[in-house]
C-alpha cells in the first residue's frame, strides 16, 4: 500500500507541476497576444489622426470656397488642426506604450480584461484600451439625417353613401404606423423646404359594431351577423409603404467653427405628401362562446382586399410631435358595390 500511495502522490505532483507550468506559458502567450494587438494599434492610431485632418482640411476648405472665412484665416485653422492631431497621435500612443510596458513589466499578473476585450483608446474618460469614434470630426453640412417615426390613432372608413358618423365599424377602430425615415435640406442656403422619405409599416384596423363580421363570397366580401353574440370583432390590414413628404416650417442655424447644423427639435413645421406600397397581410379575430367555452379565431386570408396601396397624408406640430392624418385613395376591398377608403387621424412622433 505504501508504494501504492507514493506513486499516487508522485503521479499528481507531476499533474499539479504540469498545470502550473501550463498556466504560466498561457499567461505568458495571453501577455504576448495583447502586446502585438497593441502594436498593430499603434499604427492604426496614426492612420485614424490623419484621417481626421484630411476631413477637418475638407470642410475648412469648404468655408474657403463659401466665403465664410479668408485665405489666411483657413490656412490658421489648417495649421491649428494640424498640430491638435500631432498631439493626438503623441498622447494616444503614449497611452499604448505604457500599457505594453505594463504588460511587459507584470506579464504574469496582468492578465486583465480590460486589454483581453477590444482594443482601442477612450479619450475623455479612460476606461481600458477602446476606440472612441466620438474623436471623428463632424461632417461640415450634413444635409440628410434619419428619424424613427411612429404613429397611433383612430381608424375608420368612408364608404359611398354612407354618413361618416353611421359607418358600420366602432370607434375604437385604430391604426398604428412604424417605421423609418430620412430628411434631406433641398435649399443650400436655407432649411426651409425639407424632402422627407423612408418605409412604414401601416396596421389599420376595423372593428365592426352589431355583432358583425366580414364573409368572403366568391369576389365579394360583406359583413353579415355573427350566429353568437362576439365579445370581439377585429379586421386588420397590414401595409408596407414608402412615404414621402415635403416638410416645410422654421428652424435655427447651430455654426461652429467646423460645421454647421439646423435645429428644428421645437421649431413647428408642416408636412405634406402621400404614399404607396403594397397589403403585406389581412387578418380576421374573433372572440366568442361557444358551449360555454371561450374560443378565439384568427383567420388569415385575402377578403378580396387591394393589393397595391397608395394615398396622401399631412401632419402638422412642432418639434417630434405632430397631428397626422392618411386617406387611402385605393379602395378597401375589390369589386365591391360601395367602396371604401381608409382613413385615420392620431398623433406621430419622429424620434430624432
Amino acid at each position: 500500500m505504501n508504494t501504492i500511495t507514493k506513486l499516487v502522490v508522485l503521479v499528481s505532483l507531476c499533474v499539479i507541476c504540469s498545470k502550473a507550468n501550463a498556466q504560466d506559458t498561457l499567461k505568458v502567450a495571453t501577455n504576448q497576444f495583447q502586446i502585438d494587438k497593441l502594436q498593430l494599434l499603434k499604427e492604426e492610431i496614426t492612420k485614424e489622426e490623419k484621417e481626421y485632418l484630411k476631413q477637418e482640411v475638407e470642410n475648412i476648405n469648404e468655408r474657403l470656397e463659401k466665403g465664410e472665412i479668408t485665405k489666411e484665416q483657413a490656412d490658421e485653422l489648417k495649421q491649428e488642426a494640424a498640430k491638435k492631431r500631432a498631439l493626438n497621435i503623441e498622447n494616444r500612443i503614449a497611452i499604448v506604450d505604457n500599457k505594453i510596458a505594463l504588460l511587459q513589466r507584470n506579464e504574469e499578473y496582468y492578465d486583465e480584461d480590460e486589454s483581453s476585450t477590444e482594443v482601442g483608446i477612450s479619450i475623455g474618460s479612460f476606461s481600458g484600451l477602446k476606440i472612441n469614434r466620438k474623436n471623428k470630426p463632424k461632417q461640415y453640412d450634413k444635409r440628410t439625417t434619419s428619424a424613427l417615426v411612429f404613429a397611433i390613432g383612430l381608424n375608420n372608413a368612408i364608404i359611398d353613401d354612407v354618413d361618416f358618423g353611421k359607418t358600420p365599424y366602432s370607434f375604437n377602430s385604430g391604426f398604428v404606423e412604424l417605421g423609418w425615415a430620412w430628411k434631406t435640406r433641398l435649399l443650400k442656403e436655407s432649411n426651409a423646404v425639407r424632402l422627407k422619405y423612408g418605409f412604414s409599416f401601416q396596421w389599420n384596423k376595423f372593428s365592426p359594431k352589431d355583432d358583425k363580421y366580414f364573409i368572403e363570397n366568391g369576389n365579394m366580401t360583406t359583413l353579415e351577423t355573427f350566429s353568437d353574440q362576439l365579445k370581439e370583432s377585429e379586421f386588420r390590414v397590414t401595409n408596407l409603404v414608402v412615404p414621402v413628404h415635403f416638410e416645410f416650417g422654421p428652424s435655427k442655424k447651430i455654426e461652429k467653427d467646423t460645421y454647421f447644423r439646423y435645429k428644428t427639435t421645437t421649431s413647428f413645421k408642416f408636412g405634406i405628401g402621400g404614399y404607396a406600397g403594397f397589403n403585406t397581410g389581412t387578418q380576421q379575430k374573433l372572440r366568442y362562446k361557444e358551449d360555454g367555452d371561450n374560443v378565439k379565431q384568427k383567420i388569415r386570408k385575402d377578403y378580396n382586399t387591394t393589393d397595391f396601396v397608395y394615398g396622401l397624408s399631412a401632419y402638422i406640430g412642432a418639434g417630434g410631435l405632430s397631428l397626422y392624418a392618411k386617406y387611402d385613395l385605393n379602395t378597401l376591398f375589390k369589386d365591391q358595390l360601395a367602396d371604401q377608403h381608409n382613413v385615420s387621424l392620431g398623433i406621430r412622433f419622429d424620434l430624432d
